[in-house]
């Protein structure tokens, strides 16, 4: 990621622990659609076949994931925000028979500030 945002605070909770929240400054997301790279499909296919944990699917949802969350983060940093709380994912199929799948990142953008003497 080319911005400032790379060493940004992320929190699933609504605070950062010795930071106070001075200005809150709305929704920031990251939203993707992946499908399975052809490698990535003839692989998955094959471990379908065979039941179990399908690696192929999983690197992709973790590309899926990745690639959101570095979105919102970049999406925060354009607010001006310096931190991002109550962070959450939410995934859904947007072709049918799992050809592709939507992943939203999305969260808090705050400005932060450190408690305590500066």
């Amino acid at each position: 990621m080319s911005v400032p945002a790379a060493g940004m605070p992320v929190s699933t909770t609504f605070s950062i622990e010795g930071f106070r929240i001075t200005r809150y400054l709305g929704i920031a997301r990251g939203i993707i659609v992946r499908a399975p790279t052809i490698p990535q499909g003839i692989v998955g296919g094959l471990e379908n076949i065979f039941g179990g944990r399908i690696d192929a699917y999983t690197e992709m949802c973790e590309q899926a994931r990745q690639q959101a969350f570095d979105l919102m983060l970049r999406h925060a940093w354009e607010m001006g925000a310096n931190a991002v709380v109550g962070m959450r994912y939410d995934a859904s199929e947007v072709v049918s028979k799992g050809s592709a799948t939507e992943v939203l990142c999305y969260g808090t953008a705050v400005v932060i500030e450190p408690i305590g003497p500066g």
